[in-house]
């Protein structure tokens, strides 16, 4: 464990032009952190599992000098719709399309990190048309672990059901590579999600893809992975908890304009453990031509 200065959500964002707002994505009520604007292209960035837009506080400056960034809170997360039933990524992908509608977009450049990732494949193999280029970091739905879909089901239900400042921390350790990047404040943003009336329901729903049957049906094959027309980078970490890189590699080599890179010393969460890293190889791949 490295000793660090203390950051915060706000020290992130406070020398960032951004707005914070919700937007009808059809029949979602979305939640985003929107940095940039339209005279750029649109980005659209998505979070993992139980996760949140603020995964991407520490990106919004540096990616919003290129493009008009808008970062998510998935339906059953965050604090954007929580639908009273299973989420599957059919249910993400509809209201990825109804946000592009809101906002006015036909075409866009994604970036997803682990269950984004999954979200941001899918919709580039069923809607070619809509994607520029993508992003897969620390991606799912390639792999079911059994023994890594019980810890991830375990800890975020248990935080759900306690959402203690404890469980909350356990939860989010998870995703580090060093746990002192779990700071107090983002426990407590996290913690304050978790809090809301109905997360236990809301937790349960979005925990769906960790039941063996739900991920079987909903799981990117290497037939599917082949379909994808759209330039694709998979980001790997040296340290991530839900697979080697060698599945990385694995998933850049099936897709036909797939590339690898791997980052080290990071875990699931790459994007805000080493933003400097990461948002150079994002704009280097995104804005080659």
């Amino acid at each position: 464990m490295k000793d660090r200065p203390y950051t915060s959500v706000w020290s992130d964002l406070a020398q960032v032009e951004f707005s914070q707002g919700f937007i009808q994505a059809g029949s979602y009520r979305t939640r985003y952190l929107h940095a940039g604007d339209s005279s750029k292209p649109t980005l659209i960035a998505m979070h993992g599992i139980t996760g949140h837009a603020e995964a991407y506080v520490r990106n919004l400056k540096a990616l919003s000098e290129h493009f008009d960034v808008w970062a998510i809170d998935f339906i059953g997360h965050g604090y954007s719709s929580k639908p009273e039933h299973p989420l599957e990524i059919r249910h993400y992908i509809e209201q990825l399309l109804g946000f592009m509608d809101a906002i006015g977009v036909e075409k866009t450049y994604l970036t997803g990190e682990s269950l984004g990732g999954w979200v941001t494949a899918q919709f580039a193999i069923d809607y070619p048309e809509k994607v520029e280029r993508i992003l897969l970091n620390t991606m799912g739905g390639t792999m079911a672990n059994p023994v890594v879909m019980a810890r991830l089901f375990t800890l975020s239900m248990e935080a759900a059901k306690d959402p203690s400042w404890e469980r909350v921390r356990t939860r989010l350790e998870w995703l580090m590579a060093d746990p002192s990047m779990v700071t107090d404040d983002l426990i407590r943003t996290r913690q304050a999600i978790f809090q809301q009336p109905g997360w236990l329901q809301a937790c349960e729903d979005n925990m769906a893809l960790q039941d063996p049957e739900t991920r079987k049906r909903n799981m990117l094959t290497d037939q599917a992975l082949a379909q994808i027309k759209a330039p694709a980078l998979v980001l790997w970490t040296t340290k991530d908890p839900s697979g080697p890189v060698d599945e990385g590699r694995r998933i850049a080599g099936l897709i036909p304009h797939g590339e690898l890179a791997v980052m080290e010393n990071c875990g699931h969460w790459p994007q805000y453990e080493d933003p400097e890293t990461f948002n150079r190889i994002f704009l280097d791949f995104m804005l080659a031509r």
